[in-house]
């Protein structure tokens, strides 16, 4: 039976508690905090393989093998723009270089292969997601109550909003208070990626295209690596509201799985993650945890008991974070 309301809390969300406490216990993890350069070397070489194989689908197998861009995405695009969205992530917590304003051209070129520009717009709601975890008000990162409503708990429901994800992500941010989606990187973003489409567009061809907005829409929802939106906060019950995964896939995404982690210490960069959950072990091996995208990918579309409402809405006293621990991280 789908429940029409997200799981209610009042108590403040676990991060800046947790991050305190193992902060007193393990003092030595504030050694991770820090940079890491390598991530843009990694951007661009993504970048570089995305346009090759965009390349290849439009010029050199040509028109007439045009399905061979939709197979190519799923099989190999999907994982290379998802890891391009974690390099986003990465920079948009300015965990790339010190400076702020070379971290947001990190972002903006790891957000060419998807071709639509969003690399500024989640530079603003993505903070706002981690201050504000679970208010409705503030978090983008919850699906409206319409949208939730709308999608229900079907399974073809699901698997629409798996592929429409991008779509739905666009309607959020106008319910959020006290933000302003636009700036000069807004714009600056738009004008990177008109340029860039048009030269894949001149360059590669429509098919080289095809094979982009397939990589593009793959990686977001309807692919296993979907199963990441699903494992980071969604649950059948309330109470444990993030949780990790540590599965194979990190390999290649960067540790991105390592969710409750980066929660906690967002001042963390991907490859010191591991480490956090290796010093720290008595704070995370007792958490829930995921060992599949793909498992919790499945599960979601047809197990009727998960829905867009199944995650956790801080009401009350709970919406007032506490914001002393990340601060001292």
């Amino acid at each position: 039976m789908q429940t029409e309301q997200f799981h209610k809390s009042e108590i403040d969300q676990p991060h800046p508690q947790r991050t305190k406490e193992i902060l007193k216990a393990h003092p030595e993890v504030r050694t991770l905090i820090g940079r890491n350069p390598w991530t843009a070397a990694i951007m661009l070489l993504i970048l570089s393989i995305q346009v090759g194989i965009a390349y290849t689908m439009g010029r050199v197998l040509g028109p007439q093998y045009w399905w061979v861009a939709p197979i190519a995405a799923w099989c190999i695009g999907a994982f290379c723009n998802h890891t391009m969205y974690v390099i986003i992530h990465e920079a948009t917590h300015n965990l790339v270089f010190m400076s702020k304003t070379v971290n947001r051209w990190v972002a903006m070129g790891a957000d060419l292969p998807n071709l639509v520009p969003g690399s500024m717009g989640f530079v603003v709601f993505h903070l706002k997601h981690h201050a504000h975890q679970g208010d409705y008000d503030q978090d983008a990162d919850m699906a409206n109550d319409w949208e939730a409503r709308l999608i229900g708990n079907s399974a073809f429901g699901k698997a629409l909003w798996l592929l429409l994800f991008p779509v739905f992500q666009v309607t959020r941010p106008a319910r959020l208070k006290s933000i302003n989606m636009w700036s000069k990187w807004t714009w600056i973003n738009l004008a990177m990626a008109i340029v860039f489409d048009t030269a894949i567009i001149y360059f590669c061809g429509w098919v080289g295209l095809l094979y982009l907005v397939c990589s593009f829409f793959f990686s977001i929802g309807l692919h296993p690596v979907g199963g990441r939106w699903i494992q980071e906060h969604y649950t059948f019950e309330g109470g444990q509201e993030t949780f990790s995964y540590y599965g194979p896939i990190n390999i290649i995404a960067l540790n991105v799985g390592y969710h409750n982690e980066h929660h906690d210490f967002p001042s963390i960069p991907w490859n010191n993650l591991p480490k956090l959950k290796a010093m720290a072990p008595e704070y995370y091996d007792n958490l829930k945890s995921h060992t599949s995208w793909a498992k919790i990918w499945w599960q979601f579309i047809w197990d009727p008991r998960f829905s867009l409402f199944s995650r956790v809405e801080r009401i009350g006293d709970g919406k007032v974070g506490v914001k002393a621990a990340r601060k001292a991280a």
